[in-house]
């Protein structure tokens, strides 16, 4: 059992600067973020309400969307409330069991969001290159299965991590550089050897990168192979506009992973850090929603259908009243 009273754990407490620095900037920083996740929670929990109802996109590309949009609410609710709550108090400091298990959250949800990406890409990979198979190949049961794999490796992962950070020794100043409970920023306030915990992160956080690509990259060079020989112009316009907003959402994710990758350990770059999570923890979330919805004519349509059935029946309310 893990203690820490100067060389154990548990007791420990951590206190997040965040953006403590600009203390000027706290509350239009406050403003700022909540509408964000204001939008967040709108947004996906929105998706997925109209992926449900809509029988129209009962289909498995939207099956995984409404995957997608679960595991970017709670991504952002695991970090977001936290750093409100730190943008509008003094003390910022928080347990080490509740930093624990913030990072378990963000890692099981991060690595979801990477190879749900992934799914994504094969599923666009078998609509474009098999289009007559797709039903067939596209089954419930395969789909379920492809679902239940980035959650399951996300919760292995993470467990994996947690454990190696539980067996490190905190003492003197634990203080975060940043507003929320990474990986990096912990083993940085141990007092205890950090080694293995660093280097089996840097390996999983590897494997999942790389391994997640190679599919994309080798999906969408069959896809664009594919496309290139359609004969129509309006084949390929419809093809690409279908893999459009998923192209848009890896850029934007995969993007931010590469960049944090490349910043250099410095005092320096702290500040780039936490730019970088902020817009890979906070906003994200809320641009995958957007991405799917402004790009994506059957989620308008939906949206649309929904619109009027809600003012039909409350002028049918309104009438009945009346009467």
């Amino acid at each position: 059992m893990l203690l820490l009273e100067g060389n154990h754990s548990t007791g420990a407490t951590f206190t997040l600067l965040g953006f403590s620095e600009y203390p000027d900037l706290q509350i239009p920083l406050f403003l700022l973020f909540l509408t964000v996740y204001t939008v967040t929670v709108v947004g996906n929990l929105g998706m997925i309400m109209i992926i449900r109802v809509s029988p129209q996109l009962h289909t498995p590309m939207y099956f995984f969307l409404s995957h997608l949009s679960f595991v970017d609410f709670c991504y952002s609710t695991t970090v977001t409330p936290k750093l409100l709550e730190n943008l509008v108090v003094e003390d910022r400091t928080i347990s080490f069991i509740g930093c624990i298990v913030q990072f378990l959250l963000a890692c099981i949800f991060a690595v979801s969001e990477t190879f749900m990406l992934a799914v994504m890409a094969y599923d666009r990979f078998v609509a474009v290159c098999n289009p007559l198979l797709y039903k067939a190949v596209m089954s419930q049961k395969l789909c379920a299965s492809l679902v239940v794999g980035p959650y399951t490796w996300g919760v292995v992962s993470s467990l994996t991590l947690t454990y190696f950070l539980l067996t490190l020794s905190f003492c003197g100043s634990n203080i975060i550089n940043n507003f929320v409970c990474e990986h990096s920023v912990i083993v940085s306030v141990s007092c205890s050897d950090t080694y293995i915990s660093q280097v089996l992160c840097f390996a999983i956080a590897m494997f999942n990168e790389v391994s997640s690509l190679v599919i994309i990259l080798t999906t969408y060079i069959f896809i664009f192979v594919t496309v290139i020989k359609m004969p129509s112009a309006g084949g390929r316009q419809k093809a690409f506009s279908t893999c459009a907003s998923h192209l848009t959402a890896i850029t934007i994710f995969h993007g931010t992973v590469l960049f944090l990758y490349c910043v250099p350990n410095s005092k320096n770059s702290w500040l780039i850090i936490k730019v970088g999570s902020l817009f890979y923890t906070v906003v994200i979330p809320m641009l995958n929603p957007l991405i799917y919805s402004l790009r994506n004519k059957d989620v308008k349509e939906s949206v649309r259908k929904l619109i009027n059935h809600s003012m039909q029946f409350c002028q049918r309310c309104v009438f009945s009243k009346e009467i």
